[in-house]
């Protein structure tokens, strides 16, 4: 990058907070990114009321607080009713959504199919993938990374998932998942109102419904394949097979159809998000990059990446948890509602009280991260590590609802980061000015325009 270009290139998106705080009812109603609405008073305190609007609201920021809510007393704060339903109408009763016996029973079932054994399969094709998208941009190019890493990823879990069928069902996810993204965005604040909630709730799950029969129908007829023959190992494959080795139960049809779009949506949506922010990191740290490269130039050579490479990519491995930290995909955990009353980080909280955790404002918090809007993929090197509080960095949720698919989306974040990386630089175009879209995942508004320059 040249002098010129760097002098050019706006400041990062979302690194400064607002000097006011709003009103807990405006986040909900605002276009773009509604965790960079907080105000700086977000980033300091270890916890923070909310309101006036809904008067019981708080934001938790102190990492023990958090463990309370996610672990310890994790019972008493269950999600709000209305984030299941949204869960359940954009992916069926899913492990996103379902709670209780049914959540404990689908998460056995399905650890197997994500434990290291399992995603060491998956790895070569991921590192393959990537590389085979590389090699298709040219010196010059400019492309939409937003896009370019959503279409990657995807391709990338329809080959996990569906192998042999990957091709067809890439295309049938794809217009269903947008479909239903869109449709997902018309959940709103009147969706709660008495009368007329449960009315528009109804109506948007027909809606729901309708966009993703054509995919249901492709899903339940290779469900059926294989239980016809189980020795396919792909990750559909595995799922239809699974045991639970507490019941011997296995998953339905219909259960194992909730579970395969709750895959895709997490494992693909989060992915392609991380990856785009990654780039864009990259393009405004040129000194990490040139670490980067030097790291993929000893370990490949210039050949695709595989499992194997893992352990030694570990300055990749690190700039992964360093762009998750400041642009984790998921910027808002679930909203959790107090059932009973209790203290959280010498608060009282109050029985129907909301409590919001926020990676985005966690992972900035100035009292937990020095420099933290400074992109050091060397503070996740083992001896700055240590004495980190678990609960400061949660990129995937925490407790026993952390995200069942982290070691896989880790492992294909980076081999997807060493593929390309020893293939191309990607630069951010002189002058663009990148704005944040907050859609369950955070993506680019508008997309981010990027130049290809072949190493």
């Amino acid at each position: 990058m040249s002098v010129a270009d760097i002098a050019a290139t706006p400041p990062l998106a979302g690194l400064e907070p607002p000097r006011k705080r709003p009103a807990l009812s405006t986040l909900w109603a605002r276009p773009g990114n509604r965790y960079e609405s907080f105000a700086a008073d977000a980033y300091e305190e270890p916890i923070l009321r909310l309101g006036p609007t809904f008067g019981r609201a708080w934001l938790v920021n102190e990492p023990a607080a958090v463990k309370r809510v996610l672990v310890d007393n994790v019972a008493n704060y269950p999600k709000t009713p209305l984030e299941r339903r949204f869960f359940n109408a954009l992916l069926g009763e899913g492990l996103l959504s379902s709670t209780g016996e049914t959540w404990r029973a689908h998460r056995r079932i399905m650890a197997p199919s994500f434990d290291p054994r399992s995603v060491a399969a998956y790895a070569d094709l991921m590192g393959e993938t990537a590389a085979g998208a590389a090699e298709r941009w040219t010196d010059g190019d400019q492309i939409d990374v937003s896009d370019a890493m959503t279409d990657l990823t995807l391709e990338i879990i329809s080959r996990a998932m569906f192998s042999a069928d990957a091709a067809e069902m890439t295309g049938l996810t794809a217009k269903a998942l947008h479909a239903g993204q869109e449709a997902a965005l018309q959940f709103g604040l009147l969706d709660v109102l008495p009368v007329i909630g449960p009315m528009r709730l109804a109506d948007k799950e027909r809606v729901m419904a309708g966009i993703f029969a054509p995919m249901d129908g492709a899903v339940n007829r290779l469900v059926e394949q294989r239980r016809a023959d189980p020795g396919r190992l792909d990750l559909l494959g595995r799922l239809v097979g699974a045991l639970d080795e507490d019941t011997g139960a296995r998953l339905t049809p219909r259960e194992v159809r909730n579970e395969v779009m709750t895959i895709f949506v997490a494992g693909h949506e989060t992915t392609a998000a991380a990856m785009t922010f990654i780039w864009y990191l990259l393009a405004h740290y040129p000194e990490e990059e040139a670490r980067l490269h030097a790291e993929l130039d000893a370990v490949l050579g210039g050949r695709p990446p595989n499992h194997g490479d893992i352990p030694r990519l570990v300055y990749a491995r690190r700039v992964v948890e360093e762009a998750m930290r400041i642009y984790p995909p998921a910027p808002g955990l679930s909203l959790r509602i107090a059932e009973a009353a209790d203290e959280l980080a010498g608060q009282a909280v109050k029985p129907g009280a909301l409590v919001l955790i926020s990676p985005w404002i966690l992972h900035r918090h100035r009292r937990l991260w020095d420099e933290p809007h400074r992109f050091d993929p060397d503070r996740f090197l083992p001896e700055r590590s240590a004495g980190r509080h678990r609960f400061a960095y949660l990129p995937f949720g925490g407790g026993p609802r952390v995200c069942i698919g982290q070691l896989l989306a880790i492992t294909e974040a980076t081999l997807i980061l060493a593929a390309i990386a020893q293939r191309v630089r990607l630069r951010t175009l002189p002058g663009h000015r990148t704005r944040i879209l907050n859609r369950v995942t955070i993506r680019p508004e508008g997309g981010l325009p990027m130049r290809v320059e072949a190493r």
